[in-house]
């Protein structure tokens, strides 16, 4: 796979698109992180040693970039990849899937070792890091393509996300909006979605702040 660093125009209108939504086209062409490293080529996770007990989690958050670092945190957690799922387009872009068209949610693809870290475990830090309440949108995103939601890839993932989410209906007093849905096929995001926390920091900051997520987690969960 090329990793050749290039600037693609169809690539940059979902970037002005954010840019102008948060009011970030001054502040960045005014300092030193618009050396955006852009590819065309899609993700491949990291290969996994054979004989390894590797579990699968699909979690669907709002903006993928915000997600994948929580899971990163975790002990147990082997890989975190930002992709698609829940659609009918196959190998669906940026693009459209940001078009709202596909039926795809942005989701983050969650590898771990069962021996170092549980299924159950993986749904708190998810539900921490979501607004459950929020229907259709997470934050400043908005529309179907961002919604929260829950991908269960087998039965006992599906037993754990349901009796998760009514104990939080419980605690909020109200309807739960994050969706427990069944399994659907991942396709991984372009490599540029990928790490975007670790590769683009400064302005991952600013995105999550100007979007209100930080702000909103708090007021939910506490500090």
């Amino acid at each position: 796979m090329s990793r050749e660093p290039r600037f693609s125009a169809i690539h940059w209108a979902p970037w002005l698109a954010i840019l102008l939504k948060l009011g970030l086209i001054g502040t960045l062409l005014a300092s030193d992180v618009v050396d955006v490293q852009i590819s065309e080529q899609s993700h491949t996770p990291p290969p996994v040693p054979d004989g390894a007990n590797v579990g699968v989690a699909l979690f669907a958050g709002g903006c993928f970039w915000c997600m994948e670092k929580p899971f990163d945190q975790m002990d147990g957690v082997l890989s975190t990849t930002s992709g698609y799922a829940g659609g009918t387009v196959e190998n669906p872009s940026y693009e459209q899937v940001s078009a709202g068209g596909t039926g795809h949610i942005e989701v983050v693809e969650v590898r771990y070792d069962p021996a170092k870290v549980s299924y159950a475990q993986l749904l708190n830090t998810y539900w921490r890091n979501v607004d459950p309440l929020a229907v259709n949108r997470q934050f400043c995103d908005a529309g179907p393509q961002y919604r929260s939601a829950i991908f269960a890839l087998d039965e006992d993932q599906r037993a754990l996300a349901e009796a998760s989410r009514a104990e939080l209906s419980k605690r909020f007093g109200r309807e739960v909006a994050t969706e427990v849905l069944p399994a659907a096929r991942f396709w991984p995001a372009e490599d540029y979605h990928q790490d975007y926390y670790l590769k683009n920091p400064i302005r991952y900051s600013y995105y999550r702040s100007r979007c209100g997520r930080d702000a909103r987690l708090e007021a939910l969960w506490g500090k």
